[in-house]
């Protein structure tokens, strides 16, 4: 009778365990590569030698670092399905819950000082900003979990509908990459290439993010003294107007505006004088001068509810182009200042 080793087993049965890892390996591998679409290796291609003609790069190392992007069919099935596609009052319950406001007292608190000194800079407010990172990431809880080369690799290749900013912001991330020394291989975020606390896309880090603590770097991933300071210059930088209002709810008489078509979910800029809106049965729940201009806006809930949105509200719209995503920054902020001012969830 043959005898086997104990250790001969355990090598065996290790073998054994390391093929089976290996075939699964090979199946997502081919699997992958077979629901990579032909457009994905071509625009590859063309990016490389563009980037190369462009920008300086190696094209032999760039082709080498671009042959490290895959094709992601989970970021397609992600854009088409994005947040801001649902109504009002199915968004709403995502972001504005107990949970966020008691992160956000807590951010509010524990980063005062650099909420205080981006509001003496840039004139924001630091419940505005602390509500933009929390409706981003949950205050870093969730960065995303897609590279960043893929997503925009994905898109920019294989989205016809918007590849030509998602290429720009490929890129970008690039460009970044060099200027920053960041290994773009290692960096994850969003389905649609988002990074950091704040959540910026590759050309709006290159544009807006600051060194706001002077360490000769700009981190919008574990220093909070840039992402606070990114975020306000952010918001500066689109014409943000210090201690004016954001918006107001608008009280609609007969149920329904006369003569005038309100913005749902996609922003539009304040062109409508306050004098106009009371012609047409509607007023501000505050007293507004008559010229003051606002955006008449309608939200989808169980009943109809009715907004006038300022210039402050459409420079929110311009981090994420979205009624929805610039009212329910408005309220968590509402809500994280009420609680911060209160004493509320702030542990003594």
């Amino acid at each position: 009778m043959l005898s086997t080793s104990v250790p001969g087993v355990l090598a065996m049965r290790t073998m054994r365990l390391w093929w089976g890892i290996l075939a699964v390996l090979m199946c997502l591998t081919a699997a992958a590569a077979a629901d990579e679409p032909a457009s994905y290796r071509a625009g590859t291609k063309g990016f490389v030698s563009e980037m190369a003609r462009k920008h300086g790069f190696d094209k032999a190392e760039l082709t080498t670092l671009m042959g490290q992007a895959h094709y992601s069919r989970e970021v397609m099935d992600a854009i088409q399905r994005p947040f801001e596609a649902k109504p009002w009052y199915k968004y709403r319950p995502i972001f504005l819950t107990d949970r966020r406001i008691r992160g956000g007292v807590a951010f509010r608190h524990e980063n005062r000082g650099l909420l205080e000194r981006a509001q003496a800079v840039y004139g924001i407010p630091p419940q505005i900003i602390t509500a933009i990172i929390g409706v981003e990431t949950s205050y870093g809880g969730n960065l995303g979990r897609h590279r960043v080369i893929d997503a925009l690799s994905t898109l920019g290749f294989s989205y016809p509908k918007r590849a030509d900013f998602f290429r720009k912001e490929l890129e970008a991330l690039l460009l970044l990459a060099r200027e920053e020394s960041i290994d773009a291989l290692g960096l994850r975020g969003s389905y649609a290439g988002a990074m950091g606390l704040p959540q910026f896309i590759p050309s709006s880090y290159r544009a807006y993010a600051v060194d706001f603590d002077g360490d000769g770097r700009r981190d919008l991933w574990e220093n909070k003294a840039d992402v606070i300071g990114s975020v306000g210059n952010y918001l500066e930088q689109h014409g943000w107007k210090a201690g004016e209002p954001v918006a107001f709810t608008a009280r609609v008489t007969d149920g329904a505006p006369k003569g005038i078509v309100p913005a749902g979910k996609k922003p539009v800029k304040p062109s409508i004088s306050l004098d106009r809106l009371r012609a047409a049965g509607i007023t501000a729940a505050v007293h507004l001068h008559g010229s003051t201009r606002v955006a008449l806006i309608r939200l989808h809930a169980l009943k109809p509810e009715y907004w006038l949105g300022l210039d402050n509200f459409y420079v929110i719209t311009r981090y994420n182009h979205s009624n929805l995503y610039a009212m329910t920054v408005y309220q968590l902020s509402r809500e994280i200042q009420a609680a911060y001012e209160s004493g509320r969830f702030i542990r003594k």
